[in-house]
């Protein structure tokens, strides 16, 4: 059936505003680009290819193939070019990598793990992005003068010739820097579309036909303010802002990797971030209790329950869970945590220096594996049973019970445990009868989960109280080698089970330990002396206090411009996750630095800083283009105007539910997952389409925040709109404008629910024709329609009526035209954009 020529003109406006709105792409390589070169393709050019396959003054690359710069990777060798971005499996590196080819195999004495070969393919299939060559660095000492290394400092707003624009000082540190430029900022925007601006921005949600009409009306003074408080004091506020930090906590709810398992405890965390800002939890303790929570002591079990439950920033990350090597595993466990410590809470990426000096920032590789060592004496706590290629069992933190923890899940019945145990006891059997000593592992692989589903309640069946964190490992020496080495099914176990120092580990290669050790600590580029860190402590709780400490100089304005870009499209340092060489310097410096400075003299507050920042008059203005302006700053750096972008996916799918009067405000206890229980994200006989329908199901109506966060497995409704992948750190999202997406508007059973139940909604809450339309209008977007769109409007349902003449029942026709208006609605770029 042709589209009817609204939903033709729709679509292509959804098209057509999101082509207008893109940012020119940077000619650099994008921070999610460098990260996956330097965590997962440089280490093994480095220990395996530079040797035989690199430039230089006194040797010659083999077959002409320079792997040690991008240029020398471009070109190839001899056999033509190395990578083909168009078949990143016939690519000539990754045929090699394969050994299928024995002429082509390299290296040629071994074949790397498969896992090497997929991370080569993927990193060719994102464009082989590749930062080698575009920064020069003069050595490991370089850089420490580097602005973001240096405190920040107390700034007087400058004076402006236009004295009377501004509101606030942050009004006044943009104007003059507009003003330098000859240029100046747009009017203010109307009020219905600031209160749909500030609304989607501190709950996530659009506002009500109710508040629209009070907040136009409301000529007070304080009325903007009004709004404001009332939005930060809403539970929403929690689910919104909560989500930006899960973003960058890799939040997931399975490990991920090779072999995906659940974590069904995950969702403790993902409720502590929610309740965190909503109590306006200052952000100092905030980093204190996710990286040391479960060594500052309370009186109260409740804060101590809730301490703990926070370490789970640790513990959640992805994790390859058929490795092999039991120090390997330690040591990318330890890498991954320390990752994501430094960029989360210091924008850095220290852990490019794992396997040699970073190459843009002063960090050594002797500052990584002074921090390696602090992780390596900890203990983390994720859960997972062992079963069959699942070999790094973990165990799990008990809450205390005087806390009251929420549960999951209920009791397991005396005739639900009858069952399990007589399950246990036919596979055991199955087991010993097997006359094949693999089929017997697999088949034991069964009992693993079936103990595993026994293990998560008591001898009465309550459910245990369990979380997801980290621990101290216990005091004393620890050794790698064969003295601690322990093998089962073709695993070997070897690693630290104490507290100590770490190694060198030369080209991060757990072979190749040097012989002496670093003394835990941290970044010397940033400290002004070295943590003291007791000897039988790990170091996570100086680290902690390190990190969270005034006179560290990234802390604070990481946080500060998140928030910033949160609010304002883009941050003030443009590159989020990195401030360090290979990022871009800030637009606006001194600002930046009166933000972090006045942040930490507020009490670490991220509302008060969110309430200052949406108070501003820079934030209120309008987002039309000025010719002028347009032509001298493009991209808006300077914030002449307020830049349109579309709501994140989270937000798309929250307003659906909200106009259509399906969205349920009242928080879920727990999550599919947990109610799946350990194992397998797809366990044997629970196929695919299962999974994906618990994944997709349309008639789940929580808030976007609380729905299943699988890696590798996203519901459509946010990966198609560019949520955040689970297994990355991701402190900016990337904005796509993709076919699918316009699809699933129309197509989706999701988009289609909510189209019905929104037309039920206006059928039954308006008889007349007219006022059904402005109700419609001022529902989905915020304002009333123009006499043109009405007319459009009405046109649009004449013919859908008289296309569906021939059904029998007048009423089904009304609502189906009604359904497929809203639908065009929801499909529309003022729908989906905020602005």
């Amino acid at each position: 059936m042709p589209i009817p020529r609204l939903w033709q003109s729709v679509v292509g406006i959804f098209f057509l505003f999101a082509w207008c709105d893109r940012v020119e792409a940077d000619v650099q390589v994008s921070p999610a680009g460098m990260a996956f070169f330097e965590q997962k393709i440089r280490p093994v050019l480095v220990g395996e290819c530079y040797s035989c396959h690199a430039s230089g003054k006194d040797k010659k690359a083999k077959g002409g193939l320079a792997l040690d710069s991008a240029e020398g990777l471009r070109l190839g060798g001899e056999s033509g070019p190395a990578v083909k971005a168009e078949d990143p499996a016939g690519s000539l590196l990754v045929r090699a990598l394969r050994h299928g080819d024995p002429e082509l195999a390299m290296p040629p004495k071994k074949k790397l793990d498969d896992q090497v070969v997929r991370d080569f393919e993927e990193w060719i299939r994102m464009g082989a992005p590749d930062p080698r060559g575009a920064i020069k660095v003069s050595g490991p000492g370089a850089g420490k003068d580097h602005w973001a290394f240096r405190p920040p400092r107390k700034v007087v707003a400058p004076v402006t010739r236009d004295t009377g624009w501004a509101r606030s000082e942050v009004d006044r540190f943009l104007l003059a820097a507009l003003e330098g430029k000859g240029l100046a900022p747009v009017g203010d925007a109307d009020r219905r579309t600031l209160l749909r601006r500030v609304t989607f921005d501190l709950t996530g949600l659009p506002p009500t036909p109710a508040e629209l009409e009070a907040f136009a009306s409301d000529r007070s003074g304080d009325a903007f303010a009004r709004v404001v408080d009332r939005l930060l004091a809403s539970s929403a506020f929690g689910e919104k802002w909560a989500r930006h930090w899960l973003d960058v906590a890799r939040y997931a709810e399975s490990t991920g990797k090779t072999v995906n398992f659940n974590y069904p405890h995950a969702w403790r965390y993902r409720d502590y971030v929610i309740a965190a800002f909503n109590s306006d939890k200052p952000y100092d303790q905030f980093i204190r209790e996710q990286l040391a929570g479960d060594l500052l002591k309370s009186d109260d079990p409740k804060v101590n329950a809730e301490r703990l439950i926070a370490t789970g920033f640790l513990a959640i990350g992805p994790k390859i869970l058929n490795e092999r090597n039991g120090l390997k595993f330690e040591l990318d466990q330890a890498d991954e945590q320390l990752d994501v410590t430094t960029q989360a809470f210091l924008g850095i990426t220290a852990a490019c220096a794992r396997c040699h000096d970073h190459k843009y920032d002063p960090i050594p590789t002797r500052d990584y594996h002074a921090l390696l060592g602090i992780f390596r004496s900890t203990e983390t706590c994720y859960g997972t049973p062992r079963f069959i290629n699942a070999q790094r069992p973990g165990r799990l933190i008990p809450l205390p019970e005087e806390a009251k923890p929420a549960l999951a899940v209920g009791r397991l019945s005396e005739a639900e445990r009858g069952r399990i145990e007589r399950q246990i006891e036919t596979v055991q059997e199955a087991a010993r009868n097997a006359r094949d000593q693999v089929q017997r592992f697999l088949i034991s692989g069964q009992v693993s989960l079936l103990q595993a589903r026994l293990d998560a309640y008591d001898r009465d069946g309550n459910p245990k109280l369990l979380a997801m964190g980290v621990r101290d490992k216990p005091s004393g020496t620890g050794r790698e080698g064969p003295g601690n080495r322990m093998a089962f099914a073709g695993f070997t176990q070897t690693g630290s089970r104490v507290i100590s120092d770490s190694p060198v580990f030369i080209r991060g290669d757990a072979d190749q330990p040097e012989a002496s050790r670093v003394p835990r600590g941290t970044l010397k580029v940033l400290a002004r002396e070295p943590l003291k860190i007791p000897a039988g402590n790990s170091g996570r709780l100086e680290l902690a206090g390190w990190i969270a400490s005034r006179d560290n100089p990234l802390t604070a304005r990481v946080l500060v411009n998140r928030v910033w870009m949160h609010l304002f499209g883009k941050g003030l340092v443009p590159t989020a996750d990195d401030f360090g060489l290979a990022g871009r310097p800030p637009t606006h410096p001194e600002l930046l630095d009166h933000l972090a400075t006045r942040f930490m003299e507020d009490g670490w507050s991220v509302k008060r800083l969110v309430r200052h920042l949406v108070m501003t008059r820079a934030y209120q203005l309008d987002c039309r283009a000025q010719a002028k302006a347009q032509e001298a700053d493009p991209d808006n750096t300077l914030l002449w105007r307020m830049t349109p972008r579309r709501l994140d996916a989270e937000d798309l799918r929250d307003a659906m539910l909200s106009v259509s009067g399906q969205l349920e405000t009242k928080p879920p206890t727990g999550s599919a997952v947990a109610r799946a229980g350990e194992g397998p994200v797809s366990p044997p006989g629970f196929r695919g389409g299962q999974m994906q329908a618990l994944l997709n199901d349309p008639r789940d109506t929580s808030r976007s925040v609380y729905l299943p966060v699988i890696r590798d497995n996203l519901p459509e409704a946010m990966a198609l709109f560019d949520a955040a992948d689970p297994t990355l750190i991701t402190a900016e999202r990337p904005r796509t404008t993709t076919p699918p997406q316009a699809l699933y508007l129309m197509n989706s059973a999701f988009a289609l629910r909510q189209a019905d139940k929104a037309s039920e909604r206006l059928l039954k809450a308006h008889g007349d024709e007219g006022e059904r339309m402005r109700a419609a209008h001022q529902l989905f977007l915020g304002r009333v329609p123009t006499d043109a769109e009405a007319g459009q409007a009405m046109a649009f349902l004449a013919r859908y009526r008289e296309r569906y003449s021939g059904e029998p029942e007048k009423e089904g026709r009304e609502r189906e035209a009604w359904s497929a208006y809203c639908q065009a609605l929801f499909a529309s770029a003022e729908f989906q954009y905020r602005r």
